[in-house]
Parts: C-alpha cells; structure tokens; sequence
C-alpha cells in the first residue's frame, strides 16, 4: 500500500495558525499537502499518512472551523485511519491547552498515534483589540513550525511513522 502525504490542515482568524501552517509546509515541502480546515473532506483525510493540525484556540476550545471538519469528517473516516501520525500546532493568546486536549480526545477515537510533542504558540494577546488583530509570527516559532513539517514529511516517507 502506498504510503500517502502529510495533510496539513489549518484555520486561522488572525494569521497566526495560517503562517505557522504555512510554514510546516514551506518546511515539508512536496511531500505534504495543506489544506484549510473547511475544504477538507473525508477522502483528503483517508489518503494521507498523517496529519498536521493546526488552528487558534478560542474561548478555550479550538476554533469552530476545526471543530467543524472533525465534526464533518470523523464517522466517515472512523476505523479506516488508526495507527495513522499526528501532531498539533495550536495559537493561543494564553494557554493553549483546552484546544489541545478537544483535539487529542479526537484523534485518541480514530485511534492516531500522537509523533511529536504538541507546540502551543503563545501570542499574550488580552484584550479585545489584541486579540481580533492580526498577528505577525515570531521566526523563532516559523522556524520550529519549518522543522516540524520538515521532519514529520520525512518520517512518513522512510516508514518510520
């Protein structure tokens, strides 16, 4: 059985998940394919051989968009990806941790096997206008993003994941 892409899959309010998506793809090159999160359709999930999800927590949760996809793609998917890799890139203005746990739960039913350690990027934006602006990514945090991808499209294609 062939072995297929890393799939990205990404929403953004602010341009921080689209830039840190963005780059994991920069980072993995051909050998992934990025998506946001409401063009993903159950057939982009069953032929990837793993998964890059990325998006803002908001109100503690993740972002209704992903919620969403998962919403529109999980029973269709559900029993025909297990053992599949994933890893999560998540926005946050503080913690981070709310969205993470929502989407660990998940991929804990379709039975994913988590690769890399989560990376929560923490903008401190508190207030309102803070919050709604658009934000621009430190390279610190696109350079760890550029690595992840990197190194999660080569641990499918070698069959390590």
């Amino acid at each position: 059985m062939e072995i297929g892409p890393l799939l990205i899959i990404w929403h953004s309010r602010t341009g921080t998940s689209e830039a840190l998506a963005k780059a994991a793809k920069d980072g993995a090159g051909e050998a992934a394919i990025i998506l946001a999160a409401g063009e993903v359709e159950p057939a982009d999930i069953l032929k990837a051989g793993g998964y890059l999800f990325v998006c803002p927590e908001n109100l503690a949760s993740m972002s209704g968009c992903m919620k969403e996809m998962f919403d529109r793609c999980y029973y269709p998917v559900l029993g025909k990806i297990e053992g599949r890799a994933f890893a999560t890139i998540i926005a946050a203005g503080s913690d981070g941790e709310g969205a993470q746990r929502q989407i660990d739960r998940i991929a804990k039913g379709w039975r994913l096997k988590r690769v890399f350690d989560h990376f929560i990027v923490n903008t401190d934006a508190q207030t309102a206008e803070a919050i709604l602006a658009s934000k621009v990514v430190p390279e610190d945090h696109l350079r760890t993003a550029r690595s992840l991808g990197e190194a999660f499209a080569e641990g499918i294609g070698q069959g390590i994941f």
